[in-house]
């Protein structure tokens, strides 16, 4: 995530508590279905994220599965977050990149993954929109036909995180891989009782207790995201409460 957020659409205000969303009866409904079960047949995962951390609060639970299960997995980061407190000069994006690199390195090496398995590409923090033909240049060649390509809703209410959707389907379109999708700052805005016409076909993949362990100890690496002197951190204990649900939401 990134301090860009903020300047969505629809990402205003305090969104709803996760006790909402403990009681909708829209996300209490969608069908479940166990990771395990459904990474079964998945011959390699590619998760693409726009910033380090959207994949560890989108889909870490389901990368922690897929490690354990022996599933190669494969994490593209698309920006470095590194305009994450612009308005900060003790955040300088220099600085800003490096510490969210190191950040991602810890959280994937949480989730059982190697350092090798991250691949960066730095192509700007807020400006993915813009080169949004050049992510899909550089998403196609790491995809192979048989991967399951998991990436940012193309309408999670960021323009970095439906950039990220788009080219990332494009790319899985390109060479004929299966393409999935997981909300992220979706929970910050949809209705809890409505939920949205465009999440049709939303499943809540349920996962086991190591994989939420995992998880759980992938996300507090984002110390840098956690925790903020002088300022609101991007991601307070209100908004973490979101991912520490015992299932993912992914959508075709």
């Amino acid at each position: 995530m990134t301090s860009l957020d903020a300047d969505g659409p629809r990402i205003r205000g305090a969104g709803p508590a996760e006790d909402a969303w403990r009681r909708s009866s829209w996300l209490g409904g969608l069908p479940r279905r166990d990771a395990r079960e459904a990474l079964g047949g998945v011959a390699r995962l590619v998760v693409v994220s726009p910033h380090p951390d959207d994949e560890t609060l989108g889909c870490g639970g389901l990368i922690a599965e897929a490690a354990a299960l022996g599933v190669p997995v494969q994490v593209i980061s698309v920006t470095d977050g590194e305009a994450c407190y612009a308005d900060d000069p003790a955040w300088p994006p220099e600085r800003a990149r490096a510490v969210r690199r190191l950040e991602l390195c810890n959280a994937v090496a949480a989730l059982g993954l190697p350092p090798s398995a991250v691949v960066t590409l730095d192509l700007g923090d807020g400006r993915v929109e813009a080169g949004e033909a050049r992510l899909v240049a550089s998403i196609t060649p790491h995809l192979h036909t048989d991967d399951t390509v998991l990436a940012t809703w193309r309408f999670d209410g960021h323009p970095d995180h439906e950039a990220t959707g788009r080219a990332a389907r494009a790319a899985a379109a390109a060479v004929g891989a299966r393409m999935l999708e997981y909300p992220v700052w979706a929970w910050h805005w949809l209705d809890p009782e409505a939920g949205d016409p465009r999440l049709e076909g939303a499943v809540a993949w349920r996962l086991s207790a190591s994989a939420r362990a995992a998880k759980r100890t992938a996300l507090q690496a984002f110390v840098s995201q956690r925790t903020r002197d002088g300022g609101a951190p991007i991601l307070p204990d209100r908004v973490l409460a979101r991912f520490e649900r015992d299932f993912e939401v992914v959508l075709p």
